[in-house]
């Protein structure tokens, strides 16, 4: 059904009108230095996003995928590693995995966050590991060393680095954060007593700027956060061929450099990108008001430790599939994110997981939608949301009309 006023599940199109004459500029200024590939342009962007994310470094790359990927090759996963990461990701996390040449191996995720379960993570590292002759930290399923974990920062919300990374200093492993989602979040340490921004906490972080990312370019880009100058130069040489100065390549490496304008625009955009997050921040409050005490739908759950920065706002119900159709009949836009668990995909049917073996993702991806979560996003449009919603909600909870005796 059309709607007269349609509500979009993400507007793309407003905020590039409204930053129009400044996006311009930068291609003017490209296209008047010919400075495509590189250049300042490229370096004043990475000195800014590596400023907001409170890190030293930050190494651009042309994709999210790229930035873990080159991130786990640069902290020294090796071809045979076991990389630990979660089934309730794009999958993006485990290509990058699989790319640097180790094996994805899965830890379940905590119901309330959709993040990785830290308990589980403790229970897959104590029983499903063992210590080989030479004390390397050994998985039972495949015998390959595990050497690192990637915790995904999912919809917007830090995982429980606390936690995650006592875990990884317990067994000595690397810590990679995929930070993709989570431009701006925080995470309050109770062991530091403060707050640390994503992609400021592990050895090294991914982020995407794929368009409908918080801060989006207008196509590919990508960014690896880090304070380990070593590893940002190990990224700087991967991304670009291997080489360390031009024709002298140390190693075999990739075309995995940011496009100049694409920096130019990203760096625009990162000047609005504390104000965006805050607007999002606002909807999801709105959100929270407006379908409180609603039987029959779960709202996301912020631990006091988190400050998201909501790049998607997701809601659980039993009828997924009758909501989301009920609200586009009604001309509102929505999302699922993601309906198969990894495990369960076609692609890693090799690593011969059944259905069962990760219970919580298989009955969260079943029942999640993501609402309408954009910057622009209004009141009048989230009320007319939740006043679909409502009504739905409540014909599903109702009780089944008494059978009529006749005769």
């Amino acid at each position: 059904m059309n709607h007269p006023q349609n509500i979009p599940f993400l507007d793309l199109v407003t905020p590039h009108v409204e930053l129009e004459p400044e996006l311009t500029a930068v291609f003017q200024q490209v296209i008047r230095t010919a400075g495509f590939i590189g250049g300042p342009m490229v370096e004043n962007f990475e000195k800014k996003f590596a400023a907001f994310c409170h890190t030293e470094r930050a190494v651009a790359v042309n994709s999210g995928t790229d930035a873990l990927r080159f991130a786990l090759m640069a902290a020294g996963v090796k071809p045979g590693d076991v990389v630990v990461t979660v089934p309730n990701t794009f999958i993006a996390t485990t290509e990058a995995i699989s790319q640097a040449g180790a094996l994805p191996e899965f830890v379940d995720i905590d119901e309330r966050t959709y993040n990785m379960d830290s308990e589980k993570l403790r229970e897959y590292l104590e029983r499903k590991c063992t210590r080989n002759t030479s004390g390397k930290l050994i998985s039972q399923r495949s015998g390959r060393p595990v050497t690192t974990i990637v915790p995904v920062h999912l919809y917007g919300q830090m995982a429980d680095m606390d936690a995650i990374l006592e875990l990884a200093d317990r067994f000595g492993l690397f810590v990679v954060e995929d930070a993709c989602q989570a431009h701006g979040a925080q995470y309050f340490s109770r062991k530091q007593n403060r707050w640390f921004t994503a992609g400021s906490m592990g050895r090294a972080a991914a982020f995407s700027f794929y368009p409908g990312k918080n801060l989006g370019a207008c196509g590919e880009a990508g960014a690896v956060t880090t304070n380990d100058e070593a590893l940002a130069a190990k990224i700087r040489m991967i991304r670009d061929h291997g080489q360390a100065k031009k024709y002298y390549h140390d190693v075999e490496g990739y075309n995995g450099r940011l496009d100049a304008i694409q920096a130019g625009i990203l760096q625009v955009k990162l000047g609005y990108l504390a104000g965006w997050n805050h607007l999002r921040q606002q909807a999801a409050a709105r959100y929270t008001d407006l379908l409180a005490n609603q039987k029959g739908v779960t709202l996301p759950y912020q631990p006091t430790t988190a400050k998201p920065v909501y790049h998607l706002y997701v809601v659980r119900v039993d009828d997924r599939e009758g909501l989301r159709q009920h609200l586009a009949d009604a001309g509102i836009g929505t999302g699922i994110h993601y309906p198969i668990p990894l495990h369960l995909q076609k692609a890693y049917a090799h690593l011969g997981f059944q259905a069962g073996s990760f219970p919580v993702t298989e009955r969260v991806s079943g029942t999640i939608l993501s609402l309408p979560m954009f910057p622009q996003l209004v009141s009048e449009q989230q009320k007319r949301i939740a006043e679909a919603i409502v009504p739905f909600l409540s014909l599903q909870a109702a009780p089944a009309p008494e059978p009529v005796s006749i005769g």
